[in-house]
C-alpha cells in the first residue's frame, strides 16, 4: 500500500538521515505515530529549537548556540595549538579519547575538486585569520586517511608553512591490538613509513 500525503512526506523528511534507507524511515514513521506520539512532539520541538539557534562557532566552526563555542571560549584551552579536522564528530572523539588540550578548527568536509568544495567551501579563509593571528604554533592535521583527506592536508600543511607555522599529522596505520597479518597492504604501508625512534 502507498501512503501519501503527511505520512509519505515525514517517511521522505526522514531518508535525509544518514543510514536510513526507505524501510527504516517507514518503520520510524510508524513507531513515533502510532506508539510514541508524545515523543515525537519533542522531537519535532527539539529539532525546531536546534534549528533557530544553533548555528557554527565564529571561531572553529563547530556547532554551538553562543557566538563562541565552549572550547574556543574557555581560558584553559592551549591556544598556541590547532587541530584541524573533517566534522564536528571528529572533535567529539578527539576531545574524549585523547588529552589534547589545544583548540580545534572544524573544515566541515574536505577539498574535492570533482564535487565542487574548494577552499572557499570549507572557509579555509577563516582558517588563514587564525595563521595571521600569531597565536597559532603548531598545526595538527586530523583529516581523514582518503584521497581527499590526504589533499586537504597537504594544501593546510603548505598554507601554515607560509606562516612559518610547524604542520604535523596524526599517525595512520596499525590499529592497537591488531594483528600484522590482517591489516591492509596501504595501512600498513603508511604504519611502516611513519615509524618512530624508540
Amino acid at each position: 500500500m502507498r501512503q501519501s500525503g503527511a505520512l509519505a512526506d515525514l517517511i521522505v523528511a526522514l531518508r535525509c538521515l544518514p543510514g536510513i534507507g526507505p524501510k527504516s524511515a517507514q518503520r520510524m514513521t510508524l513507531h513515533l505515530l502510532q506508539r510514541d506520539r508524545e515523543g515525537a512532539h519533542r522531537l519535532a520541538e527539539s529539532l525546531r529549537a536546534a534549528l533557530d539557534r544553533v548555528h557554527l562557532c565564529a571561531q572553529c566552526n563547530i556547532l554551538t548556540e553562543g557566538a563562541l563555542c565552549s572550547l574556543c571560549s574557555s581560558p584553559l584551552r592551549d591556544r598556541s595549538q590547532l587541530c584541524i579536522v573533517e566534522t564536528p564528530a571528529d572533535v567529539y572523539a578527539i576531545d574524549e579519547a585523547t588529552n589534547y588540550k589545544g583548540l580545534f578548527f572544524v573544515l566541515n568536509g574536505r577539498l574535492s575538486p570533482l564535487d565542487g568544495i574548494g577552499p572557499r567551501e570549507l572557509r579555509m579563509d577563516r582558517l588563514e585569520k587564525n595563521f595571521e593571528s600569531g597565536e597559532v604554533q603548531e598545526v595538527i592535521l586530523a583529516t581523514n586517511a582518503t584521497v581527499e583527506g590526504e589533499a586537504t592536508a597537504h594544501y593546510i600543511s603548505e598554507m601554515a608553512r607560509h606562516y612559518r607555522i610547524r604542520a604535523t599529522r596524526i599517525a595512520h596505520g596499525v590499529p592497537f591490538g591488531g594483528e600484522l597479518e590482517y591489516v591492509d597492504g596501504t595501512t600498513l604501508s603508511h604504519a611502516f613509513d611513519g615509524r618512530n625512534e624508540l
